[in-house]
């Protein structure tokens, strides 16, 4: 009974003392430089504790047949590592995440999963609001025409 008690007292010192959660919302606008650069829109939903964040995050590549360059649409859920606030303005992270892409040139497609890691910095600005800036390399599964993607993008960041 001992070891069941000092757990459960262990347990509610942690959750005693515990920081409260923040989240934060990206809009973003970028480029997948695979094989051509292309423009990127998405949005990224995410919050976290201290060191650890946890993200989701929706992304469009669009198509440009003429270069052979594919319209692609990724959903990952991605794990932060990232500084405890912000250092002279900036807070640094690291990325990596997995989930499920969809590839499209003209009528051939591919739909399958992928696992990306990346990282970036989000800029303080003003209050709540940050610029973030992010790269991500995508390793693509299945039969994509290019199984690894890199992506650029700037964005703007609102914590609440």
């Amino acid at each position: 009974m001992a070891p069941v008690r000092t757990g459960l007292l262990a347990l509610a010192l942690l959750v005693a003392v515990a920081l409260p959660a923040r989240a934060d919302i990206t809009a973003f606008i970028g480029a997948a430089t695979t094989p051509d650069s292309r423009r990127v829109t998405g949005i990224a939903l995410g919050g976290g504790f201290l060191i650890v964040g946890f993200e989701f995050e929706y992304a469009s590549a669009r198509e440009v047949p003429e270069e052979g360059a594919p319209e692609l649409r990724t959903g990952m859920g991605n794990v932060l590592l990232q500084t405890p606030g912000s250092i002279a303005g900036l807070q640094l992270y690291l990325t990596g995440g997995a989930g499920g892409y969809r590839e499209r040139l003209g009528s051939d497609q591919e739909t399958n999963v992928g696992v990306n890691t990346g990282g970036g910095v989000k800029i303080s600005l003003a209050g709540p609001l940050r610029l973030r800036l992010d790269y991500r390399a995508f390793r693509l599964n299945g039969n994509p025409r290019h199984a690894v993607v890199h992506r650029i993008y700037a964005g703007a960041n609102l914590g609440f």
